[in-house]
Formats: C-alpha cells, sequence, structure tokens
C-alpha cells in the first residue's frame, strides 16, 4: 500500500450529514472507498454522493445497538480508518436536563463512538492492521467551562475526549493510531439557521474540518496518536 487513502477502505459514521458529507468528499478525492452506516431507510436528499462507485451506504443501522455495529463492521473487508462524526446535540440549564435527555446525549455521543471504536479495533487487531481511528469530541469537551448551558453535551463529549487518549495509549504497541477533532462552531446551514446574527467568519469551515480529519486518518499520519486536535477557526 502507498502513504495515500488510495484504495483504501474508511468507514465514515455520520457520514451523511453535513460535516459528513465534506469528510466523504475529501476522502474520495484522495482515493479511498468510503463505507457509510445510516439509521433510515434511504440517504437524505441532500447526500451528494448516493451513487458513487467509492460510497457503500448501509441502511437502518443503529449505531447505538451493539449487534448492529459488529455486524456493519464485520462487513467492512480490509478496514483501514474509522471516522466517527455522528452525535447530537441540546443544551438546557442543568436543572431542566430530564434523565432521559442525559442518557441520551450520552448515547448519541459517547456510546455510539465506544462501539464503533471497539468493532474498528477488533476488525485492526484480527487482519494485523496499523490503522487509524478519528473520533469528534468538541470545544466544551476540552475546555470543560464551556460546558455552561450544556452540561449533557459537554459531558458526552469529555467522554470521548477521554476514551480516545485511553485508547491511543492502549493500543499504541499495535500501530493503531487514535486521535480526535475538537471543533468549535462549525458553519453548517443548520448552525446559521439557529444563529443568524452570529459572526460566521469565526466559524470553522466544513472543508478545513473535513481536511484535518483526513489527515489523521491517513497514512500520512505517521505518528500523532492521543491528540485532541482544537478547531477552533476565528472563535
Amino acid at each position: 500500500m502507498t502513504d495515500t487513502l488510495d484504495g483504501r477502505h474508511v468507514v465514515v459514521t455520520g457520514g451523511t450529514g453535513a460535516l459528513g458529507g465534506a469528510v466523504v468528499g475529501k476522502l474520495l478525492e484522495q482515493g479511498a472507498i468510503c463505507h457509510v452506516p445510516n439509521a433510515h431507510a434511504a440517504a437524505p436528499a441532500h447526500f451528494p454522493f448516493p451513487a458513487h462507485e467509492r460510497v457503500r451506504l448501509a441502511h437502518n443501522v443503529d449505531l447505538a445497538d451493539p449487534a448492529k455495529v459488529d455486524a456493519f463492521y464485520a462487513s467492512v473487508t480490509d478496514l483501514w480508518a474509522s471516522i466517527h462524526l455522528a452525535g447530537g446535540f441540546t443544551a438546557a440549564p442543568v436543572e431542566k436536563i430530564e434523565p432521559a435527555s442525559f442518557a441520551e446525549m450520552m448515547d448519541t455521543n459517547a456510546r455510539t463512538t465506544f462501539l464503533c471504536c471497539r468493532a474498528a479495533i477488533r476488525s485492526m487487531l484480527e487482519s494485523s492492521v496499523s490503522g487509524r481511528i478519528v473520533n469528534v469530541t468538541a470545544r466544551a469537551g476540552l475546555d470543560l467551562r464551556r460546558g455552561s448551558g450544556m452540561v449533557a453535551y459537554a459531558a458526552s463529549k469529555a467522554a470521548v475526549a477521554a476514551m480516545t487518549v485511553a485508547m491511543a495509549e492502549e493500543l499504541k504497541g499495535k500501530g493503531i493510531l487514535v486521535n480526535a477533532v475538537a471543533p468549535s462552531t462549525l458553519d453548517t446551514p443548520a448552525n446559521r439557521a439557529d444563529m443568524p446574527a452570529a459572526d460566521f467568519g469565526k466559524w470553522v469551515s466544513l472543508e478545513a474540518a473535513a481536511a484535518a480529519i483526513a489527515y489523521l486518518a491517513s497514512p500520512a499520519n505517521l505518528a500523532m496518536s492521543g491528540t485532541l486536535v482544537p478547531l477552533y477557526g476565528r472563535a
């Protein structure tokens, strides 16, 4: 294999979302074969690559269900990298957070990341591949005071950060490199609609985030592991 992603198999969870589309596009530019699990029966209409020859969409995959996650990863041969973009966001004053809402954030962000990391690592260990894993934490998962007003979200993203560093340490002898990016606000249509008065120029572009993620997932990344990469733009 070369030191590029050409011909390499890469899983992208959350690959049909706004950031996911940018990441899949960047990986396709570099020759990767992208495996994209989707929770629904079909890809959303805005996903730009439903018929691309190097995109493998898998439908009705619940990433919080260990059996479905394991079955999905078992269907991917020669896994090189696994990128975990799937997640969610909620904000509420702590006194108004219901236990179910807290649990949902932990499931959506931390549990899905854990299950996908576990399945990817099992695949890499079984095939003796020194692969790459990229998770997504958040600025509030690193700079914990920024979790004010979004305690459940911050806790779930802090868990992702902790898992990332711990797994990197555990796997360093196997050559599997585990990193995470920590975006502030991404410049997506949904965020612009939710925060119309914000200064969009301070946000992180999807292209910039996708480039960082693709680098961490590539064979060109020879040594970075256990790194939580701040993607804060001008914020």
